[in-house]
């Protein structure tokens, strides 16, 4: 069992399951400091957020006790906002998408929930893929930590 996430499309594929996302605004790229999505095989290196409720608030990978809700966000104008859970995500390909200035992890690349105010189905992160909150409970629920993902356009 493999992610699918196909960059033209918006769409990420789990086990004939669509799902869509939003990626980069800045389209794809494997540098740090690009805010792109990077490309090529990767792997679900950690699952963040189990139990935490809809829409709780993480920052740096912790939940902040806050759950979104529109009065938060108008609150927090231009926040990233990362919700609900994480699939974190580290490269497969040393050079192209692992170690030195091409290291997915390292870039802190996530699969994660974002608020429902973000328009899925067109490019909208700063590097990360964007998922519905319902579609990411359901995503992490479903898949294994290791799990292979690839990015491709």
């Amino acid at each position: 069992m493999t992610i699918e996430i196909d960059i033209g499309r918006q769409e990420l594929l789990f086990e004939g399951h669509p799902y869509s996302i939003s990626s980069s605004r800045n389209g794809v790229g494997e540098r740090n400091g690009s805010f792109c999505t990077p490309r090529g095989r990767h792997i679900v290196r950690a699952k963040i957020g189990a139990g935490q409720p809809l829409n709780a608030v993480f920052v740096r990978r912790r939940p902040t006790g806050e759950v979104w809700t529109p009065a938060l966000h108008a609150a927090h104008p231009g926040r990233d906002w990362i919700l609900t859970r994480i699939l974190w995500l580290s490269g497969s390909e040393p050079g192209f998408n692992r170690l030195g200035e091409v290291d997915t992890m390292r870039r802190y690349i996530y699969i994660h929930g974002c608020p429902e105010l973000a328009e899925m189905g067109r490019p909208g992160s700063i590097g990360c893929i964007r998922m519905r909150g319902e579609d990411i409970l359901e995503l992490f629920a479903r898949v294994p930590p290791y799990t292979p993902v690839i990015i491709h356009k």
